[in-house]
């Protein structure tokens, strides 16, 4: 599968550790005939009771040093096959959430948050577990189960037909259970997807949980999928749970044949008790092996699970891959739509947006008005492909988005989300963000056009604040103000604000205003709001209404040519739009 070839650069790890136990294993083999040895030369020996001891003594010691080397052998297996399962687990995570980082959207969407975080943790640990037993496991199996058949037919002819009897029931039982078993372990995972999205829903959504009194009914939600998580795992674990006291009842059963046998063979002095003794030890040895094939069908019907699921992502196609068209030398900063129309993907009927034609020149500043649904952010999410275009081109600095690299293309653009992402740590790394190489000026400037720079000086220590996960330890308009200054702090050619200032008070955006005309003068700016307040000092102002633009022209314009526009203006005046919103 596609995922092991992440073994492939540890090699050397993965060869040298079941060479490593090749040489356990053969000590292993070795000390049932020692022992026979023993019992037969040295107890029940006739060569005198010194000679006896002698002889028990330096057998003894025989066996002694092959478990030392046995043991040195052992542990140099458990590191090797440690250390290629653990790097290959590393590699793989490494590629898995690269993968995830490019893929699209709807792609994100399509596996759902909560089943990528499962397969980027628990799937790929799973992975780890199969490679490392594997490495191991399947070379001791292997020899104890051969090994130990080629030296017990040498002991006695007749021990094999416990063999012929005992290992096809032994098979039989091990196949009927692990085909019942196999396909619950994919069914595990996928239940296990579920937990993990109610959490991931209610960590990230704790305020709106509390804000609607709907703890009950979120941890019923919880209850359900881990009950039925729990319901699956127990169905697995109770047809594993069969299979062991089976396999024992049968190598039980085959021990004692070995002996009734062996006692035959014994009274008739065509063999020597030391020899039915290390007949007992092989067949448990070969026995056993097949009880730990079960064990290790289990792992391997969870790995294939895991590696399935795993393989599903790294095998995905982003849809948002780089062009390979001829970016522009010369950098204007212009964007434009040509009669573009979009439509979710596997969504049906009217599309989201049906013939949009806009266009922005460098420097000018675009608002985007209408109700909510009308398709404004759908628009601007256009602009760097976050999603493609269904018909038409979306243009930016005269050259369609699809022939862009996609990296070349966002690092033009300066996005401000409707809902404002921060990170754990200083205030400072957040601002930083949007540009790593940006120095203390550079973000105290970009600080002081979003209007942060008041209220971070306000904290203790400054720009060294530590943030929590999500900004959590912030307002509403502390988030949005540090989420504008990451954008303006990359020196954007294209800056979009999809609605984030909807909690600044007018006073404060009013000044955002003021200070990007002064400072950002260059700076394409496309703006939605839901104020006609924020919009009326645009360049242009297009008015959106069932995904199409009605209106387009100047606030003076507007308000003569467009009743859109004008019902919007008047509705929102006599709501008092002047009140302003503490942020």
């Amino acid at each position: 599968m596609k995922v092991l070839k992440y073994l492939k650069p540890y090699w050397i790890f993965a060869v040298l550790c079941p060479l490593a136990m090749i040489l356990e294993v053969s000590m292993d083999l070795l000390q049932p005939t020692l022992m026979s040895d023993i019992v037969d030369n040295g107890i029940l020996g006739t060569a005198g009771a010194d000679e006896n001891l002698r002889y028990i003594l330096i057998t003894g010691l025989k066996m002694l040093a092959f478990s030392i080397i046995g043991a040195i052998g052992g542990i140099a297996s458990a590191a090797f096959g440690t250390t290629a399962a653990q790097k290959m687990g590393n590699d793989l995570r490494k590629a898995t959430f690269s993968k995830v980082m490019h893929l699209s959207f709807q792609q994100t969407d399509k596996f759902t948050t909560g089943s990528l975080v499962t397969r980027l943790t628990n799937d790929i640990s799973a992975i780890q577990e199969f490679v490392a037993m594997s490495l191991r496991m399947f070379v001791r199996t292997g020899m104890q189960f051969i090994g130990g058949i080629a030296v017990i037919l040498t002991l006695n002819v007749n021990f094999g037909l416990v063999l012929v009897i005992s290992l096809p029931v032994q098979l039989i039982v091990l196949a009927v259970i692990m085909k019942k078993a196999a396909p619950l372990f994919s069914v595990v995972q996928t239940k296990l997807d579920k937990v993990n999205s109610v959490v991931q829903e209610n960590v990230s959504g704790a305020r709106v949980v509390k804000a609607f009194t709907r703890e009950e009914y979120e941890i019923n939600r919880f209850d359900n999928a881990n009950s039925e998580l729990m319901t699956t795992n127990l169905k697995v674990q109770k047809l594993l749970a069969t299979l062991n006291p089976i396999l024992m009842v049968i190598m039980n059963a085959s021990v004692i044949a070995i002996i009734m046998i062996g006692g035959f063979q014994v009274e008739a002095r065509a063999m020597m008790v030391g020899d039915v003794m290390a007949a007992v030890t092989y067949i448990t040895q070969i026995l056993m092996s097949v009880m730990m094939v079960g064990m290790m069908f289990q792992q391997v019907s969870r790995a294939t699970a895991s590696m399935k699921r795993v393989n599903e992502v790294l095998n995905t196609t982003p849809t948002v891959t780089d062009g390979k068209g001829t970016v522009p030398e010369q950098n204007s900063g212009t964007v434009e739509l040509r009669d573009v129309s979009f439509s979710y993907p596997g969504s049906s009927g009217k599309p989201v947006l049906s013939h949009i034609s806009l266009k922005a020149q460098k420097g000018q500043m675009i608002a985007l008005l209408g109700a909510t649904g009308c398709g404004k952010t759908s628009l601007v999410n256009l602009i760097p492909r976050f999603y493609d275009a269904t018909e038409g081109e979306v243009l930016v600095d005269g050259v369609n988005v699809r022939d862009y690299n996609v990296d070349a293309l966002r690092s033009k653009i300066g996005f401000v989300l409707q809902k404002s992402e921060l990170f754990s740590g200083t205030v400072s790394e957040n601002i930083r963000w949007g540009c790593e190489t940006a120095t203390d000026e550079e973000i105290r400037t970009a600080a002081g056009i979003a209007q942060a720079e008041e209220f971070i000086n306000g904290f203790n220590d400054g720009y060294d604040t530590m943030i929590s996960e999500k900004g959590a330890s912030l307002s509403g308009g502390q988030k949005q103000r540090m989420a504008i200054a990451r954008a303006i702090v990359k020196k954007p050619e294209i800056l979009i604000f999809d609605d984030s200032t909807s909690a600044l008070d007018l006073s404060t955006e009013a000044k955002l205003h003021k200070a990007m005309r002064e400072n950002l003068s260059g700076v394409t700016i496309i703006m939605i709001a839901q104020r006609i307040a924020s919009v009326m000092r645009a360049d242009k102002i297009a008015v959106l209404e069932n995904g199409s633009i009605c209106a387009f022209g100047t606030h003076d314009e507007l308000m003569k040519t467009s009743d859109v526009y004008r019902d919007i203006y008047y509705s929102q005046m006599k709501q008092g739009e002047g009140e302003t919103v503490n942020g």
